[in-house]
């Protein structure tokens, strides 16, 4: 299977090729962008996202740099179930265009270079899509809402999705009976480390360290009837007609996830199984020293189609899922329609790449390179030597960018739809896609103001982008020109070319300005006229009278 290319029928609709030397993302600077400054509280993560990390270099990438450094946080004890203060002791970076850009079907495709060493396991980065209506990271955004793709009403399952079919009242302008949730599409999540296919862990699979996979991560899953961890599926226990490329391997060492909530023994009404729908690929030293190409072709489904996602490596197929797939296993899932936004990460997870069993005389309770043996002794082999150096592992993004073809119906760009709203459920609920300290989920877009140098030239946040986007002001200001936006006038505005969901208006809740004065409003208005008038002169008469003095 060939990739669809870019033929005459799909255009371009999306793309940031970070060409501007010096562009940073933090939240407010950017149109598309927002780079995270936050704890990550997901996946057991080791590392603190910080805006910091992230920025354009001087050869045209956008830069994630990941590194061994303290931050102090105030986070949550699992045993005390109390806040208390930690310190996270590596930062990364999380890019993600939240309620900024989604699309709906397209192709999404980026060119990037992974970061770290090929052998050593322990960095997670990654490039995927995720419904709007969950923030990642932000955690009460995405509960009993990732990765639930079901659309009709499933009444066995109507407590685990927030967002049910079965729920035929309107609220937030979310359509009745219409399922709603935040699938996720991993276009890549890579692996790199030292244990080759056929030993270790992967001692059943033909693909092993460095990897990637591929991934529609769903729910509702399979309840019951699974395969387990490391085993491959029995008759039955899997999706069919999965269609892999060369140098693949179903991966069957993680199958998803048991979503629980409340008690750590008990059974919750909300808990529920996702699947996570995955093909590994191999990688090789190359995709660690050099640029590639990762995309994903996305269908909708529709009245005459059950859609379909389709990945590619270079534009070699790695993987073919269609939606026949799932609606063939009769569990109520299907091929997202939701709009969904792009993330770049890079991520340190004790789930990912590292020793499945602790080492000897090793608790793996402490995770800081800069520790004791104690501290130390969990890590990858050689993944603080790795954290050390000097260079510091770094994600690099070429491009990204996204095709649609205008003439399908179902190829959309908007985060809120008006057969898949976001805004208003969003804007209700705006403490679940925030920080305590946050006023709003996304700060305004400044333009201008960034610190400039008159005598500065090229086209960096020196500069103002150069005389193209912007200039330098007396005052050693940036002023941008049409077109161009952020502090140091590096990033070009972002507009769709249509406005689905506008914000409220007075007559979006119900309230009209009269067009013609009715006749009985008319008479009414002339009857209090006349007593106005009739209060007003016995008021005056009023002010002519003498006040007797009081009598003892």
């Amino acid at each position: 299977m060939s990739p669809t290319g870019t033929p005459d029928t799909f255009e371009l609709v999306f793309s940031d090729e970070f060409n501007a030397p010096g562009r940073t993302m933090e939240d407010g600077a950017d149109p598309r962008w927002t780079a995270l400054n936050k704890n990550d509280y997901t996946n057991d993560a080791l590392h603190y996202y910080s805006h910091n990390n992230a920025k354009t270099n001087e050869n045209g990438e956008l830069e994630i740099k990941t590194e061994a450094a303290d931050t102090v946080i105030l986070g949550f004890d699992d045993v005390k179930g109390e806040k208390a203060v930690v310190t996270k002791h590596f930062r990364s970076a999380m890019l993600q265009t939240w309620n900024k850009f989604c699309f709906t079907g397209g192709i999404a495709e980026a060119e990037v270079q992974l970061p770290g060493d090929h052998d050593v396991g322990g960095l997670w980065p990654a490039f995927w899509l995720l419904g709007n209506l969950a923030r990642h990271t932000y955690v009460s955004s995405s509960t009993n809402v990732w990765p639930w793709s079901a659309t009709e009403c499933l009444m066995d399952k109507r407590r685990e999705q927030l967002f049910t079919g079965c729920d035929k009242s309107t609220h937030f302008g979310l359509e009745p009976g219409v399922g709603r949730g935040a699938p996720e599409i991993d276009i890549f999540e890579a692996q790199p480390g030292p244990i080759k296919h056929n030993t270790d862990i992967f001692l059943e699979s033909v693909v092993g360290q460095p990897f990637i996979s591929t991934s529609y991560q769903v729910a509702p899953g399979r309840p019951s009837n699974r395969p387990g961890p490391g085993y491959w599926p029995g008759p039955g226990q899997w999706y069919d007609g999965l269609v892999q490329g060369n140098k693949t391997n179903l991966n069957i060492l993680f199958y998803g996830n048991y979503n629980h909530f409340g008690l750590a023994n008990k059974v919750n009404i909300k808990d529920y199984w996702s699947d996570a729908i995955s093909i590994n690929r191999q990688l090789g030293e190359e995709h660690f020293n050099s640029t590639h190409k990762y995309r994903i072709e996305w269908d909708v489904p529709s009245e005459t189609s059950d859609g379909y996602l389709h990945w590619f490596l270079d534009d070699k197929l790695v993987f073919a899922l269609n939606g026949s797939s799932l609606t063939e296993s009769g569990l109520g899932s299907t091929i997202s329609s939701e709009p969904m936004y792009i993330l770049l990460n890079t991520a340190i997870s004790k789930q990912w790449g590292f020793p499945v069993k602790c080492p000897t005389g090793c608790d793996c309770k402490k995770y800081d390179c800069a520790g004791d043996y104690q501290s130390t002794c969990g890590f990858p082999a050689n993944f603080c030597k790795m954290m050390s150096k000097e260079d510091k592992p770094t994600y690099k993004i070429n491009y990204v960018r996204v095709w649609q073809n205008p003439s399908d119906p179902s190829h959309k760009m908007g985060c809120s739809l008006p057969d898949r709203p976001t805004r208003r459920y969003i804007e209700a609920h705006k403490s679940n896609y925030m920080l305590e300290t946050d006023e709003e989920p996304l700060k305004e877009i400044q333009t201008g103001g960034g610190e400039c140098d008159p005598l500065a030239t090229g086209e960096s946040s020196p500069s103002c982008g150069g005389t193209r986007r912007g200039k330098c002001s007396p005052s050693r200001v940036c002023e941008c020109n049409h077109d161009w936006t952020g502090p140091h006038c590096l990033a070009s505005v972002g507009y769709y070319d249509i406005e689905y969901d506008q914000p409220d208006k007075i007559s979006d809740i119900g309230f009209e300005r009269p067009s013609v004065f009715p006749k009985a409003l008319v008479i009414s208005l002339g009857v209090l006229g006349v007593a106005l008038l009739v209060a007003i002169h016995w008021r005056n008469k009023l002010d002519e009278w003498t006040l007797l003095p009081d009598v003892d």
